[in-house]
């Protein structure tokens, strides 16, 4: 590796440190292992799996399926070469994107800006409300309601800030809460596809992850009409979708993993202490010893990506789309305020007011739950940009990064509240995934050169691995030119 080629872009370059040694887990041990797949998750199911992959199922059949298998498989790749560079550096991937060519600066604008073009948008909060007025009303939401889901959304708001000022570790916090969720979510929607669900309906959702549609008895990859728009949001949010997965490498870093532990995390305002957070990370120098650790981390990251975040979100998509098409009427096109309470009703009219408001509730807390996720993540990566991109905000305050990132969340807050005026959420959400479709096609490219290039040789991905990421490009940038065509057409 060039010397200093970490430091070209004007940060500062690595120090040498030892690699921390790696938890070492056994049977349900790897529990306590884990964790930001998990975050990532539980964003993926509130987004992707509960929402935009019910409406394209429902409206456009199983088949379209096939979408989900690719992009949750590139997206788990993906994300393992994310944390590559930060169980390697123990920087966010953001950091990496910034030591490079032309200027830290440069690249701090562009991520910042594509981070909010995606999920500057309060579509999670939105719905959510949607699904509370259900559960105060019993019925969907409509055109006439806006304003009670406006303030609805208003108060999510506060609730996410509210969340995120206790705890000792911020990470810890989410990682918590959707371990508590995704169990939850998928116990119970498994549960009901097990009692609701015909075996047809199985059988076509597992073919459908080949393309194949099993009414038809043939290939169904674009069903006519398909909403090609609408295909591009589900492949980018199949999955995390865009910055969601960057920010992974955010919270792997405030969880410890590898040189992490050497760098810091951002502690909570209400029982956390303040905490030196290192805008710079560090490199280790390889040994039979450091290459052993080394390894040992690569088990817990695939365990985290592949055991966690992989199964989950198959799972996560399969398990409500088998209930949508179930207890909704095919071609159905679900929109408006109360996408987020269909299941609720449809179940509701068949299987009984108890059991419809139960899945109003888990519907409500999923989507607050990802709203809050979505907020955090937000605050937690504009933070560290400007952490590692400016001296003088490092040094205000005492060097307390807090009051950095509550500053951010503040102000991602108020946005989030005026922006809910603008549309309906179902739209935002769609022009949210299809901004993630677009950030993955630059940022794996961005990812390969960083990976290969900026690490040094020890600990760069094979050639498979760096295939790989070309592949999300291709398959991202195909959906991005669809929809593109669409939306402008």
């Amino acid at each position: 590796m060039t010397a200093g080629l970490e430091a070209r872009s004007g940060l500062d370059p690595w120090a040498q440190a030892e690699l921390p040694a790696p938890p070492e887990p056994r049977g349900l041990g790897w529990l306590t292992a884990v964790g930001p797949g998990i975050i990532v998750l539980g964003v993926s199911i509130g987004s992707g799996e509960f929402l935009l992959g019910p409406a394209a199922f429902v409206r456009h059949g199983l088949s379209l399926m096939w979408v989900v298998g690719i992009a949750v498989t590139l997206q788990t790749l993906f994300n393992t070469e994310l944390m590559r560079y930060t169980v390697a550096t123990g920087e966010p991937v953001f950091t990496g994107f910034m030591r490079t060519r032309p200027s830290s600066t440069l690249w701090a604008w562009v991520y910042a800006v594509l981070y909010f073009l995606q999920v500057g948008w309060p579509a999670w909060a939105g719905t959510a409300a949607g699904a509370f007025f259900f559960l105060a009303t019993g019925r969907l939401a409509g055109s006439g309601d806006a304003g009670t889901i406006y303030y609805s959304g208003i108060a999510t708001f506060l609730a996410c800030v509210g969340i995120l000022s206790v705890g000792r570790r911020i990470e810890r916090t989410l990682e918590l809460l959707n371990w508590i969720m995704v169990a939850a979510i998928l116990g119970s929607f498994l549960v009901l596809a097990v009692v609701y669900v015909p075996s047809s309906t199985w059988a076509a959702a597992i073919v459908g992850l080949s393309g194949f549609d099993l009414r038809q008895q043939r290939f169904s990859f674009f069903p006519p009409g398909t909403d090609l728009f609408l295909l591009g949001a589900l492949a980018a949010y199949s999955g995390a979708g865009g910055v969601t997965n960057l920010v992974l490498s955010n919270w792997a870093r405030d969880r410890g993993y590898g040189m992490g532990e050497r760098v810091g995390y951002i502690s909570s305002a209400v029982g956390g202490t303040a905490v030196a957070l290192a805008h710079s990370g560090f490199i280790f120098t390889p040994n039979r010893e450091s290459m052993r650790r080394w390894h040992g981390w690569w088990r817990v990251v695939r365990a985290d990506q592949w055991g966690v975040f992989f199964t989950g979100a198959i799972l996560g998509m399969i398990l409500p789309a088998l209930l949508y098409v179930t207890f909704l009427p095919a071609g159905t096109d679900i929109q408006g305020f109360g996408i987020s309470a269909a299941l609720a009703e449809g179940i509701r009219g068949r299987a009984g007011v108890v059991l419809g408001g139960i899945i109003g509730f888990l519907g409500a807390w999923l989507l607050f739950k990802t709203q809050l996720d979505i907020v955090e993540g937000m605050a937690r990566a504009i933070t560290d940009i400007l952490w590692t991109g400016s001296s003088r905000l490092r040094a205000w305050r005492g060097g307390d990064v807090r009051t950095v990132y509550y500053g951010v969340l503040a102000a991602v807050v108020v946005w989030g509240i005026v922006a809910l005026r603008l549309a309906q959420p179902i739209l935002l959400l769609q022009i949210s995934a299809n901004v993630g479709g677009f950030i993955l096609v630059v940022s794996s490219l961005h990812l390969l050169y960083v990976n290969t290039r900026l690490l040094p040789p020890h600990v760069r991905p094979p050639i498979w691995r760096r295939a790989g990421l070309v592949a999300v490009a291709l398959f991202y940038g195909f959906f991005v030119f669809q929809s593109a065509l669409t939306f402008f057409a």
